[in-house]
């Protein structure tokens, strides 16, 4: 039923062999039963020992829950790039007990799964689109209609950039040093960090050009020579 359904084989094969060692106990404490032998005590023993064991293996219990909750739904699979557990990786192996991430700078992580299923978890692959959000600063002085046509043509000239859904810039705040303008172009999934790069290289190169200032935070500093 389980393999019908597509659940994860390793879950099939958890729970095939929870089932199994189950049944071999009930077996073999009904064949005891039959035999006349009384078990009273041994079911108490294996009661007992169950408590002692859960309480002993608390942590790995935990993860071993986590991990079946995962792989049943699935908050990513394999390949995906997330940030879970204060980690950020693809996602390399999902196994019972943890999950192993892939860092950008080439490390290997091991996250415990319940470490991952008690905080937000964020896939940056689950969906095909993503919208970029850029802030792109000028000078109070500046033309705002401008730079808006400016970062416009960047947007739509370029070849990453969808046109549905179409780019917007909008002004996002009054700063104390520059007025912001929101710059929000959508792009596929996977082309996201080169779009990013590229649009911010050319919102440079192009204010550059037409001459529009990118104002940064500063400090006139005044100092009094005494009398």
């Amino acid at each position: 039923s389980m393999e019908r359904a597509r659940v994860d084989s390793m879950v099939i094969r958890f729970v095939q062999t929870l089932i199994y060692v189950g049944l071999m106990v009930a077996v073999i404490i009904a064949a005891l039963n039959a035999a006349g032998i009384h078990t009273t005590s041994l079911t108490a023993l294996l009661a007992s020992a169950g408590v002692a064991i859960g309480l002993a293996l608390k942590d790995s219990l935990g993860n071993l829950a986590a991990g079946v909750m995962i792989l049943l739904f699935k908050p990513y699979v394999v390949g995906d790039f997330v940030e879970a557990a204060g980690t950020s990786g693809s996602v390399e192996e999902v196994s019972i007990f943890s999950t192993i991430l892939h860092t950008a700078d080439n490390v290997k992580v091991i996250v415990p799964n319940s470490a991952v299923i008690s905080d937000n978890i964020m896939n940056y692959s689950a969906n095909n689109l993503r919208r970029i959000d850029l802030v792109a600063a000028i000078g109070y002085e500046e033309n705002i209609g401008s730079a808006r046509d400016i970062l416009m043509e960047i947007m739509t000239s370029h070849p990453l950039v969808l046109p549905d859904p179409a780019p917007t810039v909008d002004v996002l705040e009054l700063a104390e040093s520059s007025v912001n303008l929101a710059v929000r172009p959508w792009a596929k999934t996977d082309d996201y960090a080169q779009v990013r790069s590229e649009v911010l290289e050319q919102m440079k190169l192009r204010f550059d050009e037409a001459g529009i200032s990118m104002p940064y935070p500063q400090q006139d500093v005044y100092v009094h020579q005494a009398a």
